[in-house]
């Protein structure tokens, strides 16, 4: 159980070095206004960034999911195997569906302040549409790192600034969580030969259905944790009043901005995850220790998954 634990954590950062600048690009598709639209699409956000703010610019807010990969792991491994252990169902995807989004639901009170650091800090900096300039970069910088971030979102608005869309959270991991564990079960009893492209191919497909399925939960997240950024006015209430307000604006497609980045993301960082997961294996398993089986190979994508919502 520990070398699970230390290969999860170590492939897990590998997928998020991988997949976050996709996700930097994901959360700025998500926010931006659109009456006043800084990008056009995820590889004009791309090449904009890199213009503006360099390489850099894509891995912001990276350190925070990274600071917080092995809380997670440690959650969902937990969560989730204890409760497949302990279920007594016949149902296996209703098991996994259930015990997936039980481990969703307990991971969101760890991520929800996580991710509202990550999100706000990868915002920093869009706003320039000039040259970058050195002066600019040093006196544009609102939060140095996510803890400077959630300090000062909390001597703001307190606990509730750090949980804020803590409700959208839960609605997009809890039934994240299930459907993909539910469709990573059916998909590889599907799979005869259990190779590693096979592997790789169920657990980016098994993400990008989990995503589809939870992603306008996705948007409305990203849109309540960076209102009233920088002390501006707040724009929404609450959720209910930010899903109206987002329809009312922009229409059904709103629900669906930046969705194309994250499904480019879920084969490389799976990738990624999975290589850096068995090149661990490979390195300190001993001899006459079990091989690494489907099931643990399902619990590091899944990880990986979740955290790139970073996921």
């Amino acid at each position: 159980m520990a070398l699970d634990f230390y290969a999860g954590c170590l492939g897990g950062c590998a997928g998020v070095l991988v997949g976050h600048p996709f996700d930097t690009v994901k959360v700025r598709l998500q926010t931006q206004d659109s009456k006043n639209k800084i990008y056009r699409g995820t590889f004009h956000c791309i090449s904009t960034i890199i213009k503006q703010e360099s390489y850099q610019g894509l891995y912001k807010g990276m350190s925070s999911p990274m600071a917080g990969l092995a809380a997670v792991n440690a959650i969902v491994f937990g969560v989730y195997g204890n409760l497949v252990r302990a279920s007594t169902s016949d149902n296996l995807l209703l098991n996994q569906f259930l015990a997936g989004s039980t481990a969703g639901v307990v991971q969101s009170l760890v991520t929800s302040p996580m991710e509202l650091a990550k999100t706000r800090m990868q915002l920093q900096g869009q706003e320039n549409r000039l040259v970058r300039t050195a002066y600019w970069t040093r006196n544009s910088v609102t939060y140095k790192n996510p803890v400077d971030c959630l300090v000062k979102a909390f001597k703001m608005e307190g606990t509730r600034g750090l949980y804020r869309g803590l409700w959208c959270t839960i609605l997009r991991d809890a039934p994240g969580f299930g459907v993909y564990f539910s469709s990573y079960e059916y998909l590889t009893s599907k799979v005869t030969k259990g190779n590693t492209l096979s592997l790789l191919s169920v657990g980016g497909l098994a993400g990008v259905i989990s995503w589809i399925v939870i992603y306008p939960f996705d948007v409305i997240k990203s849109r309540l944790q960076v209102d009233g950024m920088d002390g501006k006015p707040r724009k929404y209430n609450n959720l209910f009043d930010c899903v109206r307000k987002s329809y009312k604006e922009e229409g059904l497609q709103v629900f669906t901005r930046g969705l194309n980045s994250t499904i480019i993301r879920a084969f490389p960082t799976n990738a990624a995850t999975f290589a850096v997961f068995t090149w661990v294996f490979m390195i300190f398993e001993s001899p006459s220790a079990p091989k690494i089986s489907v099931e643990q190979a399902k619990g590091v994508l899944m990880l990986e998954k979740e955290m790139q919502n970073y996921a």
